[in-house]
């Protein structure tokens, strides 16, 4: 269809993150389009309003490319009222928990949930079900690109279709909307919207800690909504006792209901992630793909998402079938640059790290089961990326001889051969530990 391939050529053109959240919304009406008046449906008035001022010059020409002639382009809402009584007052409804600019894809439905987030997941789920009830307000930190923005607007997404008044914004929403409506000497509207909702999401709270008035304002509103049950669920980059630049009162009333943290996601969790990701665009990347991508991109699951639309875009303009060879080719920018000269050190650091082990046990004589494997993938990554003879790594592990590094190094290799899982285990901590920063 001639709409499908204009929205698939904007989509080069534009970030993927706009198109998800916007341009993917948009449903084509034929019955009322002809040549020269073109009708997309947009889910809400926030999207149509917002579509109709960034992309709609846009999306003409595209169609001007396509046909010669360069329409007008119309973006109406999708169920649009009919003018009866009842259907009006169903709109004012619709219009009021439209109070905020939410990503309709971003669903508890959705997330994939692994050890990594399995907590964070369910205190969301426990809020959207009890409102102002349990756990308010909810806290979530962890690291960026992890899935907090997700299941921030999961909840949000949840309580709209369930008839509630949502805000979500970032911190730096806040902030702008605060100034503007000092500027204007409006607070009364400013404080109407952020103190009568049902629900108040704010996304990466800890920029909020820039100035007094701000956190003040925020303070007093935090005060109210809680006082009537409101919801609150708030995320940020660190738990609230390190956040900097807070008061003590507000920082505690932070802590007031819970904390869930998310830390980076398991390999599993993060092809799962991936295959997620694919089945959703409508994305085919084989095994040795996806595997590819889950050990060699980190841990960022927003960078890891955008790569595959990358990869596929890339794909789709150039009409080649997504290899292993040209996945490799079209991410070589996109996967860090690999260090040298790493160390014994270096090795433990990091292996200990993931997989949840103290450094000092993996030197130890422990035959603790996790601690007996942590030690022999160290062992095999330091002759496999370091020039130590096999003498020296006897010595700096507490061992016998180089005979029983040898008979450690042949235990890894039979796990790699027969333990698919084993083995791309190893290879994502031999990556982690060959990538800069």
């Amino acid at each position: 269809m001639l709409a499908d391939e204009v929205l698939k050529l904007l989509s080069t053109e534009i970030s993927p993150n706009e198109y998800e959240c916007y341009i993917k919304q948009l449903k084509f009406n034929e019955k009322a389009s002809n040549s020269e008046n073109i009708v997309f449906n947009a889910p809400n008035e926030l999207i149509a309003r917002f579509i109709s001022t960034r992309y709609s010059d846009k999306i003409a020409h595209l169609f001007e490319v396509k046909t010669g002639i360069k329409p007008k382009i119309n973006i109406t809402l999708q169920n649009k009222a009919k003018s009866t009584k009842q259907n009006q007052q169903v709109d004012v409804k619709q219009i009021k928990t439209q109070s905020t600019l939410l990503n309709p894809s971003y669903k508890f439905e959705n997330f994939v949930v692994g050890d990594s987030n399995q907590f964070a997941y369910l205190s969301c789920k426990a809020v959207s079900e009890r409102l102002g009830s349990v756990y308010n307000p909810l806290f979530i930190y962890g690291p960026t690109g992890l899935g907090k923005t997700h299941l921030l607007q999961s909840v949000g997404n949840f309580c709209i279709n369930n008839g509630k008044v949502v805000i979500c914004v970032t911190s730096e929403q806040f902030i702008t909307d605060f100034t503007y409506h000092i500027n204007n000497h409006s607070m009364e509207r400013f404080r109407e919207k952020y103190r009568k909702c049902d629900v108040l999401l704010i996304d990466d709270v800890q920029f909020l800690g820039k100035t007094d008035k701000i956190q003040e304002e925020f303070f007093h509103t935090f005060n109210e909504l809680h006082s009537k049950n409101g919801q609150i669920v708030m995320t940020s980059d660190k738990p609230p006792k390190m956040l900097k630049g807070f008061e003590e009162r507000l920082k505690s009333r932070f802590e007031w209901g819970l904390i869930a943290d998310i830390t980076p996601p398991e390999l599993d969790t993060k092809v799962a992630i991936i295959q997620k990701k694919c089945e959703f665009d409508k994305i085919y990347l084989n095994k040795d793909v996806i595997n590819y991508i889950a050990t060699n991109m980190g841990d960022n699951i927003r960078e890891i998402e955008s790569a595959i639309i990358n990869l596929n875009a890339y794909a789709t303009l150039m009409r080649q079938e997504i290899t292993l060879e040209f996945a490799k080719n079209v991410m070589r920018d996109q996967i860090k640059e690999k260090r040298e000269n790493i160390s014994l050190e270096n090795i433990i650091e990091i292996v200990s790290k993931e997989l949840n082990i103290k450094p000092s046990d993996i030197k130890s004589k422990s035959r603790s089961a996790n601690i007996v494997e942590a030690r022999r993938i160290a062992i095999y990554l330091v002759k496999n990326l370091t020039p130590n003879s096999m003498p020296q790594i006897a010595s700096y592990f507490g061992m016998k001889d180089h005979s029983a590094v040898s008979h450690n190094i042949k235990k890894i290799n039979e796990l790699i051969e027969n333990n698919e899982i084993f083995n791309l285990r190893v290879i994502e901590l031999k990556n982690k530990i060959l990538t800069k920063g």
